[in-house]
């Protein structure tokens, strides 16, 4: 009689997956979450401030990293709570250290500095752009093939990135003014619909027709990956409130937004939208393109950041993809915006891949790219 498997030879234990902390404050969310293997979610808690910076039109350093300071370790407590673990458990501790407002960052630097310290646990410090290309692994049916492109889309950046794995990214493409993220918030701002304005405008040109205002699209030149929005606000700004007459302080508009429709509202909404989305399309076809000529054809396009929710960008990324026979890989909606689960998750592959940092870690206003 043949043994039983169970009576046979030990077999080796399968090593436990990597489960860490991540701590995110690099503008107006302090989050925490906890991670295991890379892209399995245990917890994820964010505080937003919202309501803090919506009667400025915007965020505000000082009150940001002050909200910070109040908020953290109460966010990193019920993240801990929520995951069902003990220091004991968890592989290292991840933070987002860079890019974003110094005196936000400088919270949760210190605070992951304290835990990795007390708890004598590798720190890791994540790039926070990069981490929202990471997004889109969190809780995922399947994994990114490689190489991809990735697409990162928020309130402070819009950048184009050439993939050979998670980890090995290279930027390749990058506003040279605003990012997507600020003009529509510029854009609700002269619409007067509020802050923040990216879901605003979304909801609105749902609503619209696309067709009825005619704004630029931009290219910049020919085989350019770059981005440019400035262009498109300001005529979103003639067409709201009219051709100004005088200069600077003196300029005088013909009306306001309060002037207009409800309906008009929309058909703006809708045709800056369309442009706006048109625009990262096309420079996102380029990239494509471009490395296919470099013989680093992709198998996938990655796209995150708060930008990613909206409703007409992820449609036209699935047409894009579906064109080129790719793969599209978009964040779950509760991930697009900023989050520590993908700061952990990526740290889970830093650590796996033994990349650490020690506890001169800095927190730096300004990205790799």
């Amino acid at each position: 009689m043949m043994p039983d498997e169970k009576d046979g030879p030990d077999q080796p234990d399968e090593p436990d997956p990597t489960m860490v902390l991540g701590i995110e404050s690099s503008c107006d969310e302090t989050a925490a979450a906890v991670v295991r293997g890379g892209g399995e979610v245990l917890s994820s808690v964010v505080a937003t401030q919202e309501d803090l910076h919506e009667e400025f039109g915007g965020v505000v350093p000082e009150i940001a990293s002050r909200a910070h300071l109040e908020r953290i370790y109460p966010v990193i407590a019920r993240a801990i709570d929520q995951a069902g673990v003990g220091p004991d458990e968890i592989s290292a501790v991840a933070v987002g250290h860079r890019p974003g407002l110094i005196g936000s960052l400088l919270v949760g630097v210190a605070a992951a500095k304290a835990l990795a310290w007390a708890w004598d646990k590798p720190l890791i410090g994540v790039d926070h752009i990069i981490a929202h290309l990471h997004a889109a692994c969190l809780d995922a049916q399947r994994c990114p093939e490689f190489p991809a492109v990735g697409l990162v889309v928020s309130g402070g950046h819009t950048s184009l990135f050439a993939m050979r794995s998670a980890l090995d990214v290279q930027c390749i493409g990058r506003t040279i003014d605003d990012a997507i993220g600020e003009a529509y918030d510029k854009a609700a701002a002269i619409m007067n619909l509020g802050y923040p304005g990216g879901p605003r405008v979304d909801a609105r040109a749902a609503r619209g027709r696309d067709d009825v205002y005619d704004f630029p699209i931009s290219r910049l030149e020919p085989d350019s990956i770059d981005f440019s929005f400035s262009g498109l606000k300001t005529a979103l700004l003639y067409a709201v409130r009219g051709t100004p007459t005088g200069r600077g302080q003196g300029a005088a508009f013909e009306r306001d937004a309060a002037d207009l429709s409800p309906g008009e509202i929309d058909d703006l909404c809708a045709s800056f939208q369309r442009a706006a989305v048109s625009a990262v399309m096309l420079k996102l076809q380029r990239a494509i393109e471009q490395q296919r000529q470099r013989g680093q054809a992709p198998r996938s396009i990655i796209i995150g950041g708060g930008v990613s929710a909206n409703t007409r960008l992820r449609k036209d990324a699935q047409s894009l993809a579906d064109r080129n026979g790719l793969q599209l890989h978009l964040p779950q909606m509760a991930y697009c915006l900023d989050n520590a689960a993908m700061i952990a998750g990526l740290a889970c592959l830093k650590l796996e891949a033994g990349q650490t940092d020690n506890l001169t870690l800095s927190a730096s206003p300004a990205g790799m790219y």
